[in-house]
């Protein structure tokens, strides 16, 4: 087991009725918010009823930014910029999943940046600053209510990269499982694979395999997301499942779920950011193609030796090829798709596929060569 360090400073308020709650922790950071959403999805689960109001009770007027995508484009977070800007917002309000929280996150360092906001995800920035962020979850899957990562894809270069700073901890999240009931089936099977990704990754790619502590709470994580997807499926109205569902995806990616590895890396989200890049794919469908495919090859360059220990300890099966079965089966379940061709990507495409892949794995300093990443998607065709 390594060294390490682990600080995570964000509130967590979590729990039926919880989003009125926001309205005073708001209030302790500024007097003008820019309110950042999607589709429009949370005037419908009264999610934006709730949080106007409390924002206004507690004197924290507003600026609405909706419109972000399931995949975060960079002009649309440019366009939040400007308007925070022009309207004088001291803080950001995230009310959505994944994207729009990781929207949020780069309009937040966006405003106190002087140069352009792409910077901090090419690494030409770091970032230093921020506005005050507060985030009202609606969809369990990135963690990034409780992380200081965010994701925005730059459409013109096709390019899907990330940025990381302490600045980008939110000081507060709401996470009330109530507003996740109406989720669509297709949400809740992204949310899942995500989530298991996220687990997954550092768990498979760890150099120092004596960490039993982590082992144990990836272990106890993945079976709580597998075990709350096939309840939820059965029954959306399931409080409970949803529950566990929403702090369990949560804690998968804020940081705990890595203590003592070494030597990690995210092969399964490197090579998704490509698909969603080109393809503009949901991350979890991505995910969901990848990780089988990465499975495969994983297997056979590294031993079975963290699949059985995983496929026994998460399915109750026996033998790495049947651990490997049992994720397949599980994302077929849910309802994900776990080939290119279910998605009608063509395999045609799999060099520009992985030549796209390079630039962020050059970023990331990872060791994959685009043959590897060519050798990878050709088994998830």
């Amino acid at each position: 087991m390594q060294n390490f360090t682990f600080a995570n400073p964000v509130k967590i308020i979590f729990g039926k009725g919880t989003v009125s709650r926001l309205g005073p922790e708001a209030a302790k950071a500024g007097r003008k918010a820019l309110l950042v959403y999607g589709g429009g999805s949370i005037k419908k689960n009264g999610v934006y009823e709730a949080l106007t109001a409390a924002l206004k009770q507690n004197g924290v007027a507003f600026v609405e930014h909706a419109g972000v995508k399931p995949n975060p484009v960079l002009s649309h977070a440019r366009e939040g910029i400007k308007k925070a800007r022009e309207n004088g917002c001291d803080l950001v309000v995230a009310a959505g999943g994944g994207s729009v929280i990781d929207e949020s996150k780069a309009i937040a360092a966006g405003v106190k940046y002087g140069g352009e906001v792409w910077d901090f995800f090419c690494g030409k920035a770091d970032i230093k600053e921020a506005l005050p962020l507060f985030t009202v979850l609606t969809l369990p899957a990135t963690g990034s209510e409780m992380n200081n990562g965010c994701v925005v894809t730059n459409e013109e270069k096709k390019q899907k990269y990330s940025a990381h700073g302490a600045a980008l901890f939110p000081k507060a999240s709401i996470m009330d499982p109530e507003t996740t009931m109406s989720l669509p089936r297709t949400q809740v099977a992204n949310g899942a694979v995500d989530s298991i990704a996220h687990l997954i990754e550092s768990y498979f790619t760890t150099s120092d395999r004596d960490v039993t502590v982590t082992d144990e709470i990836v272990h106890a994580l993945a079976r709580s997301v597998i075990a709350s997807t096939d309840r939820i499926l059965k029954d959306p109205s399931d409080y409970s499942a949803r529950a566990s569902m929403m702090w369990s995806a949560t804690l998968a990616l804020n940081g705990l779920a890595g203590c003592g590895y070494s030597g990690t890396s995210f092969p399964n989200h490197v090579i998704e950011h490509s698909l969603s890049a080109l393809y503009d794919i949901a991350h979890g469908a991505g995910l969901a193609i990848v990780m089988p495919a990465w499975f495969k090859y994983h297997l056979e360059k590294s031993g079975p030796e963290r699949f059985e220990k995983f496929g026994a300890a998460v399915f109750g099966v026996k033998g790495a090829e049947a651990a490997i079965k049992a994720f397949e089966d599980f994302f077929r379940k849910a309802g994900a798709p776990v080939r290119l061709s279910e998605a009608h990507i063509p395999a045609a495409d799999i060099p520009r596929i992985a030549e796209n892949a390079m630039g962020l794995i050059t970023m990331w300093g990872m060791s994959l060569k685009q043959a590897e990443v060519e050798e990878i998607l050709k088994r998830a065709a």
